[in-house]
């Protein structure tokens, strides 16, 4: 059995050391002494209490049960005196904590930074240069910019106050990056005017840069659209022709416009090809300032074409997007696997959902492309429309930022909508579950308690908003003054954009599933318990929309992707409320409105279900669906895909896409248990060295391909298949 160590770090579990603190404790004192093998007896249950988890226990979580044990025992004078010996140790302790986590991290001995992120490599300097900043963004968070309630809450897990390790600097969350503007009206990357491009393949290049550059200025997610890169493949065409034309000249000859034509659109194809293959290839190698891929999302959708030909030209972006995706990139065995960036989202219309409409060919290569690579995800024109209305009672359809953040519909100073440009100041999440526990099901004291806790996030909210007032244009060039977010002068503070409804401020929710069980008894898919989920989605939208009308700032209900914090905030409950069958006794929690992942129930019914959900999530929501190998399968694909434009605003389908570098394997890698700790292992031939495998699994909205903590392991080993 494992145990996590206060500065991260991993080791077996050892008996002596609980003995010999108690021991210690035990003699420092006359009064309620206890006998050598009454020691040994709370060990001994404090190992079976561990080894019951079913996962790496921290020393904390171990003295919380040695003191909890000797309490049951009667010996209360011992467990004072053992109290007392914890708190005199952590006081030593508190001098370096810091020190210490930073010193573990760059010796890869701290467990939980390993298990942090999935899609970053804790032994990469960059990444542990921007994890040593984090480290100390913790620490001056905690100690100086938070107020004491707030880290309080933190702490506990009552709320999680989101990426406190980039708090210290004037940082936001996520961007929907108006790279039509950069691209039409030129930028500038590190001092350096880039023009209008002449090329679609110069175009793309000058993407990728934009996508680093605005990566390494925010911590969230980003997304592009293909439709604004799609203009350059005019552009490409006639600059090709005219190439074209001039060669055949020079050679004397006088092909027909029919073979000119045919010679020029070939030519083209080719550098759609590469333009597309930069993007793709750029986009994966990039490693920005925080060490690790940049979080985009390209939108694939046609409509947002001004023209039919500049929608055919996006057309044939798409296609090749969706065809060089299918074949992934090569590991470093010179194997094609499933890359994690950048995640794709493809819009389902009128002229593509079915067979016999003009686009319904690119349907059915995103459906083979979901069936081996799990990208693209969907987006219903259809549902998005009724869903997204702005105050002119227009209906919009636009991609989330990153992953599902979703931006609410704003009207600019002209009368005209805006999404591109826009952002997100960050999110605080409130633990339903916690709710719930605390109310002791009581009815009346949930409420009460849950308006605490509102309270307590809109409190935490407002801090990250005043941490970006007074924020300078000079801080970001690229995101402030060069067209990514906005076109500021120098020196001129971002205040405005703050405000309004032009960026938003997201309230998180986690553990829907976990709240009505523990109050009802039931699932929220039960008819009898549904009622009460929606009207706890209702009440923290009437929050966001009070403190909207308080403050002037666009609050949006928010359904967190939790990742390592699904796993923080399970501890976090075991710890104040016990093991709860079917509420505590996992080590993770259900990520915002979803079904639980153990719940037997089809796609098609699950989809139905979770749509309801969305629409009270209008700050960010996806649903997906647990699916096998679909490879051979993708009539099935498409008719999930036709129901979710019928029935859901955005979702996807959850595969696996695994290769074994040690035998070849190329399937499904297992989780299996190894002294206490989930692991992964190939079925064929049980290797288990995580270095020498590929395993990608979608985990909040993204694909990771690094590993994940125990909590989100075993959410993942625990989900059953709903097609």
């Amino acid at each position: 059995m494992k145990i996590i160590k206060r500065n991260g770090a991993e080791e077996i579990f050892d008996q002596s050391k609980i003995i010999n603190a108690v021991k210690k404790a035990n003699f420092a004192g006359e009064k309620g002494r206890i006998s050598d093998e009454e020691i040994a007896d709370v060990t001994d249950y404090v190992e079976y209490k561990c080894n019951k988890l079913g996962r790496a226990v921290s020393v904390e979580e171990i003295q919380d049960m040695v003191e909890n044990q000797l309490m049951a025992k009667g010996a209360f004078e011992l467990a004072r005196r053992y109290v007392r010996y914890r708190y005199t140790r952590s006081l030593v302790r508190k001098s370096n904590t810091t020190d210490n986590k930073i010193l573990s991290l760059i010796e890869c001995a701290n467990e939980e930074v390993k298990q942090e992120n999935s899609n970053k490599n804790p032994a990469v300097n960059s990444v542990q240069r921007d994890y040593m900043a984090g480290e100390v963004s913790r620490d001056l968070t905690k100690r100086l910019l938070l107020p004491p309630d707030i880290v309080e809450a933190h702490e506990q897990g009552i709320i999680h106050f989101h990426d406190t390790d980039y708090y210290a600097q004037h940082m936001h969350n996520c961007d929907l990056v108006n790279l039509e503007d950069m691209l039409q009206n030129g930028t500038v990357i590190s001092e350096t005017l880039i023009e209008k491009p002449h090329s679609f393949s110069t175009a793309c290049n000058i993407a990728t840069q934009i996508i680093a550059q605005v990566a390494s200025n925010q911590y969230g997610g980003q997304s592009i659209s293909l439709a604004h890169l799609a203009p350059f493949v005019q552009v490409s065409r006639v600059k090709i022709r005219k190439e074209l034309e001039v060669e055949m000249a020079k050679l004397g000859v006088s092909p027909t416009q029919e073979k000119l034509d045919m010679i020029t659109e070939e030519r083209l194809r080719k550098e759609i090809t590469r333009g597309v293959q930069t993007i793709q290839y750029q986009v994966v190698t990039l490693l920005t300032t925080n060490g690790q891929a940049p979080f985009v999302t390209v939108f694939m959708y046609l409509n947002e074409a001004k023209n039919e030909q500049e929608k055919k030209d996006l057309a044939m972006i798409i296609e090749e997007t969706l065809k060089q995706r299918t074949e992934g990139v090569k590991n470093e065995s010179g194997v094609w696997v499933t890359p994690a960036f950048p995640k794709l989202i493809y819009v389902l219309e009128e002229d593509n959902v079915e067979e016999g409409t003009p686009y319904f060919y690119l349907t059915k290569l995103a459906a083979k492309c979901t069936a081996k690579r799990m990208v693209p995800d969907y987006i219903s024109e259809k549902v998005m429309l009724k869903l997204k209305v702005d105050k002119n009672g227009e209906g919009h359809c636009y991609t989330c930022m990153g992953c599902r953040s979703f931006l609410t519909p704003y009207i600019d100073e002209n009368g005209k909508p805006k999404y591109y440009g826009r952002f997100n100041q960050g999110v605080v999440t409130i633990n339903l579950v916690d709710v719930a526990l605390s109310s002791g099901r009581n009815v009346e004291t949930f409420w009460k308690v849950f308006d605490e806790r509102l309270q307590l996030c809109y409190k935490a909210l407002m801090c990250r908003h005043e941490r970006l007032k007074g924020t300078l244009s000079d801080a970001a060039p690229i995101l402030w003054q060069y067209g990514a977010l906005a076109r500021l002068k120098k020196g001129e503070p971002i205040d405005k954009l703050l405000y309004g409804g032009y960026s938003t401020i997201s309230l998180g929710y986690a553990g829907l599933y976990e709240c009505v069980k523990y109050m009802t008894g039931k699932s929220h898919t039960d008819p009898e318990a549904k009622p009460f989920a929606l009207e706890i989605m209702q009440y923290m939208n009437d929050a966001c929309k009070k403190w909207k009308e308080k403050e002037n700032i666009d609050f949006s209900i928010y359904g967190t992707p939790l990742e390592s914090t699904t796993y923080k905030f399970a501890r976090c409950l075991q710890k104040r409320f016990g093991i709860i069958e079917g509420i505590t006794d996992k080590s993770y929690i259900t990520n915002s409105y979803h079904v639980h992942v153990t719940e037997k129930i089809d796609a098609f019914t699950k989809l139905k279900f979770e749509s309801e959900f969305q629409h009270l999530s209008p700050g960010g929501a996806i649903s997906y669906v647990e699916v096998p190998n679909m490879q051979k399968n993708i009539p099935a694909v498409l008719n999930v895909i036709r129901f979710i434009y019928d029935n859901i605003m955005y979702a996807e389908l959850n595969t696996k896409s695994d290769y074994c570098q040690v035998c070849g394997f190329d399937g499904e890698i297992q989780i299996v248990e190894d002294d206490g700790k989930l692991v992964w292992e190939c079925p064929q031939c049980h290797n288990r060295d995580q270095n020498k495998m590929n395993v990608a699994r979608r985990t909040c909205g993204y694909i990771g391909t690094q590993y994940w903590n125990q909590g989100r392991t075993q959410e993942i080993r625990d989900r059953v298949l709903h097609l």
